[in-house]
């Protein structure tokens, strides 16, 4: 039987609630908790992380605090009380019966309509199975709509920013499936290759390891941090820099990196085959869950 998700409420998110109330406690997974009225309902107005954890022991909860604290700030919401929301964090954990792999989302929106009080919760549940695409997948390119230069000409459209408005993210991982793949490579209007729906690239080019610039609109990314830094202590080349799809196919080995997935190898490339380093994929999936 699959043990029971764990929701904490986070009324203290950007601050100590003014009733006087704890800042957090865990609450009624099952029961309504969230009004009709609440932008994250009606406008998908807000933001959130998602914080893989392994064995009990969460990976990177400051980086990916960090992250969403910049993109509140992106969307103008109140900056967050990082300290609040990292024990909330750990108040789900610990209240979550002992899995190998749980999933922890943190929410923050922009709270009931006219308030302009934030809303915030804590959900963990476990983590879905993952496996098979750590062994490889199959990707299609989609165009974004956007280009590369779009955090210096249109701001607005929140480049960068890991919003709750994921409703093309999910349509194109759908379209995706439509077209025998597992996952999208998304491609900006002047041909560069970005990040996934839900992932960060890494292309490997002999000892060089590529991701792209957060400056062509792409989220920071908090795995391909972790795998950087360890390739870096081994001496190896790491950088930033645009990649046309063409090189993601030629290269030694392409990768898309995410919290709970992990490290899962690209096999093809819109029906072209890239390379498959299953060893470095592995090390990947142990560095990523903390396990190395």
């Amino acid at each position: 039987m699959t043990p029971e998700p764990v929701l904490v409420l986070v009324p203290g998110a950007s601050g100590a609630p003014q009733d006087g109330s704890a800042p957090f406690h865990i609450a009624e997974e099952g029961a309504p908790q969230l009004l009709v009225t609440d932008l994250a309902v009606t406008r998908g107005d807000g933001v959130f992380e998602t914080i893989g954890v392994f064995d009990g022991a969460p990976v990177n909860v400051g980086p990916h605090l960090a992250r969403l604290n910049r993109s509140a700030g992106l969307v103008d919401l109140p900056e967050l009380d990082l300290d609040t929301l990292s024990a909330a964090v750990d108040a789900a954990i610990d209240a979550h019966d002992p899995v190998p792999e749980l999933t922890v989302r943190v929410i923050v929106t922009r709270g009931i309509e006219g308030t302009g009080a934030p809303t915030a919760w804590v959900h963990a549940r476990v983590a879905a199975d993952w496996s098979r695409y750590r062994d490889g997948m199959k990707v299609v390119t989609l165009d974004r709509g956007l280009a590369s230069t779009v955090v210096d000409t249109s701001p607005w459209l929140l480049p960068g920013a890991k919003t709750l408005s994921y409703a093309v993210n999910m349509a194109a991982t759908r379209e995706a499936v439509r077209r025998g793949a597992e996952d999208v490579l998304f491609v900006s209007t002047d041909g560069y290759a970005l990040e996934g729906p839900t992932s960060t690239l890494l292309v490997r080019h002999g000892d060089v390891f590529t991701t792209t610039p957060v400056s062509a609109g792409v989220l920071p990314g908090t795995s391909v941090a972790t795998i950087f830094a360890a390739l870096e202590k081994e001496g190896l080349s790491t950088r930033e820099e645009l990649l046309r799809p063409a090189q993601v196919v030629e290269s030694d080995g392409a990768w898309l990196l995410s919290s709970s997935r992990l490290a899962a190898p690209l096999t093809h490339l819109d029906e072209q085959p890239i390379p498959v380093d299953a060893q470095l994929s592995r090390r990947f999936v142990d560095l990523l869950s903390g396990r190395a």
